[in-house]
């Protein structure tokens, strides 16, 4: 585990994810040096090659030789686009450090703040690789003074976002800002695969003045073969990302809340490859002969076929029927997959994104925190209703497969509204409803979702049963925006034990006897059980959380999801 590096690459749309992983791909011989940087090998549906962006986050294996030692770096190719965002959340998960790519010429863009921000939530190492330098000498023919300053910039920048987010970091050993002179700052084109850093300058003896004669004289090849990108990165990779055994002591107690004195915490600390089994699903894809695929983080223990394993939330045991690792859009089966690697197995047919996996019953890591909700809804029906089973069968597989969107399957009227974070995340789905299962669909305009809150304390209002044995008194009011953050953020909720939800919810705002009267929580929205000394309410409790939830769901003024009540 000590040669394991488990990695993100994460930017802006277009800031050249994909093809600077082509040439860490050609670096380490899995595809040819020709076609690199053109191949986005990482790319692997038709729609992405077609749309030229990246839509599902895809992982691939590869070695690399440093220091006369073999390291093996599971790298995952995360998309850009704010729609497919929920992808970057959970590709963070599964690793231990993220090289953030920059455009040289537009700088830190607000998705580079929030892929910072999902790397950070996860405690993941971040390091800079600052991309298209190229095009500071031959678009902007910049000098060398004024170069240095714009990459200068871009770098002070992105330690500004850093120290923003990891000042309220406590687990966080040392500096995570990043630096040219520590080596943790890489200079580089991805296009046409050359790349530098502090080190590399020291071993190549390259330095920018050579790099812009070359680059002015279109000497590109040439470049490329005295300083390539793929040696560059993947020394960085190896250098400055932590291993398995640094990283998963700092970052087990960050994602799970389980007992630290317990065996289990300590296998998973010392990633124990003999310890049970730990496994934190991450992502669900669907292979057309293989059935769904499982990718996540082996924590502890070894993953082998036949192994019956536990998954979180469902009962009995899944059987594993194949274990194996990514390589881009194939998949190699292996015997055995050992604690600290990123794993894709089949046969976990209860799994969905963010199941945690093991051999024995545990406590399951925390869920995986999306930041956005779904803001823009389509519908979607079958043009023939013998399609009907079918297509109700691949949302209910679509929302498997990704937790960021939301289905409502109305059976009465046939018709299905998709929620998701944009017009292209939908089309997206659509269009593969349409080409991969050959179900041809009807979809209405999208629609912008909206939420309802009240605006004030309500008077009270009485409600009867129906044998009139019974009153009930209701209020509504609005709630502070701080607890509502809380909920949203899943620092406040249900499964939490009494005593931590309590003083979780005394931090955002609310008074003691309040917290202490909390009966249920409905999305944002939360039930205050303000009742003295009745008896048998508890018998009607369960019909009061049936009503509330119904109308929350449909609000009095436009029968859209109530919030932050």
């Amino acid at each position: 585990p000590e040669n394991i590096r488990n990695i993100a690459i994460a930017a802006h749309v277009d800031h050249g994810k994909t093809t600077l992983s082509d040439n860490l791909l050609a670096g380490a011989g899995m595809i040819s040096e020709d076609t690199a940087g053109e191949q986005l090998a990482m790319d692997t549906k038709e729609d992405e090659q077609e749309r030229g962006i990246t839509i599902d986050a895809a992982n691939v294996s590869m070695t690399h030789e440093y220091e006369d030692t073999n390291h093996l770096i599971n790298l995952i190719d995360t998309p850009g686009h704010v729609d497919f965002g929920g992808d970057v959340t959970r590709a963070m998960r599964a690793v231990d450090g993220a090289m953030v790519v920059v455009d040289a010429v537009e700088g830190a863009m607000p998705q580079t703040e929030t892929v910072l921000r999902q790397a950070l939530r996860e405690g993941v190492k971040p390091t800079l690789f600052i991309n298209k330098v190229d095009r500071l000498i031959s678009e902007l023919q910049e000098g060398p003074q004024e170069m240095q300053e714009r990459l200068m910039s871009v770098i002070a920048d992105v330690n500004e976002l850093i120290r923003g987010m990891a000042e309220n970091m406590d687990d966080i050993p040392e500096d995570w800002t990043v630096s040219v002179e520590d080596g943790t700052v890489g200079f580089g084109s991805a296009l046409y695969k050359w790349g530098v850093s502090m080190p590399s300058m020291q071993r190549t003896g390259m330095d920018f003045g050579d790099i812009m004669e070359l680059e002015q004289n279109d000497k590109r090849q040439e470049l490329h073969e005295r300083t390539p990108l793929s040696d560059v990165v993947l020394d960085m990779v190896c250098e400055h990302f932590p291993n398995p055994v640094d990283a998963q002591p700092r970052r087990v107690p960050r994602i799970w809340r389980g007992d630290p004195e317990s065996e289990l915490a300590d296998t998973m600390r010392l990633v124990d490859e003999d310890g049970e089994v730990v496994f934190m699903v991450t992502d669900i894809s669907m292979d057309p002969h293989a059935g769904e695929i499982a990718t996540g983080r082996v924590f502890s223990g070894t993953l082998e076929k036949g192994q019956e394993l536990y998954v979180s939330g469902t009962a009995g045991k899944n059987r594993i029927q194949s274990v194996g690792l990514f390589m881009g859009s194939e998949r190699e089966e292996v015997e055995h997959v050992p604690a600290g690697n990123i794993a894709s197995v089949t046969g976990l047919r209860d799994a969905i994104a963010g199941s945690t996996v093991s051999s024995v019953e545990m406590t399951p890591f925390e869920s995986i925190e999306h930041i956005s909700e779904p803001v823009i809804t389509k519908s979607v029906e079958a043009q023939n209703m013998d399609d009907l089973p079918k297509l109700i069968e691949t949302l209910q597989q679509v929302a498997k497969e990704d937790p960021t969107i939301q289905i409502e399957i109305n059976e009465d009227t046939g018709e299905h509204l998709i929620s998701g974070q944009g017009e292209l995340h939908l089309e997206v789905i659509t269009q593969r409803i349409r080409d991969n299962q050959g179900i041809p669909v009807i979809t209405g305009e999208p629609i912008v979702v909206f939420r309802e809150q009240p605006q004030e304390a309500s008077r009270e209002v009485e409600g009867q049963s129906p044998n009139r044995h019974n009153k009930f008194y209701l209020t509504v009011e609005p709630m502070d925006q701080e607890i509502v953050d809380a909920i949203q953020l899943g620092e406040v909720s249900m499964d939490m034990p009494e005593l931590e939800r309590r003083e979780a919810l005394q931090d955002a705002g609310m008074d003691k006897d309040t917290s202490q009267n909390v009966e249920d929580i409905h999305r944002t929205n939360i039930l205050i059980d303000d009742t003295k000394g009745i008896q048998h309410l508890n018998e009607t409790m369960e019909l009061v959380l049936e009503g509330l939830q119904e109308a929350l769901d449909d609000g009095p003024l436009a029968a859209e999801p109530v919030q932050g009540s």
